[in-house]
């Protein structure tokens, strides 16, 4: 299994993207890499919680590594997407990120009430993502046991914007 460090390492910096003073944290070198990319999602599927009955995974490296953690666990995947993208019934919620604003759709009917759920994405930054998501998961129902990413900015805190559930990033930087 490839450690935190030699995976950080793959993790590329693209600065002035998607606007000026935002440096990107570019994951696709991991992806490429068929040993790294193994080598997360088995370290996410050892970090999950127990009793985790829906992975929901934001737009759009969320759903790579949420699909890759599903395939090992007794756990169904949940498509939080950008508006108009799901043919279904959705809810939304509207939300500030660092470099904008955005929304984020859920299938209305993806989530039972009392359902057990982990938040999956890439990258935690400021956390506007991941709370607006949160905001979804709690409007159908569901129960958030847990927030798990690739890597965490921590000097944007974004876990602030997270309180009460364990937060857990495979790297931070």
């Amino acid at each position: 299994m490839w450690t935190v460090e030699k995976i950080n390492e793959l993790i590329k910096d693209v600065p002035d993207f998607p606007k000026p003073g935002i440096v990107f944290k570019d994951i696709t070198p991991v992806l490429e890499n068929h040993e790294a990319f193994v080598s997360v999602a088995r370290q996410f599927v050892n970090s999950l919680p127990e009793g985790v009955e829906k992975i929901v995974a934001m737009e759009s490296r969320g759903f790579i590594f949420g699909a890759a953690v599903c395939q090992h666990i007794d756990a169904g995947l949940v498509l939080v997407r950008k508006p108009g993208k799901l043919p279904r019934e959705v809810i939304n919620h509207s939300y500030q990120l660092e470099y904008g604003t955005d929304t984020l759709e859920i299938h209305k009917d993806a989530i039972k009430p009392g359902e057990k759920v982990v938040i999956l994405d890439d990258v935690l930054a400021t956390g506007g993502t991941a709370a607006a998501t949160k905001k979804l998961v709690e409007d159908l129902g569901g129960e958030i046991i847990g927030y798990e990413f690739l890597m965490e900015i921590e000097f944007l805190k974004g876990r602030e914007k997270l309180p009460g559930v364990p937060v857990k990033a495979l790297i931070q930087i």
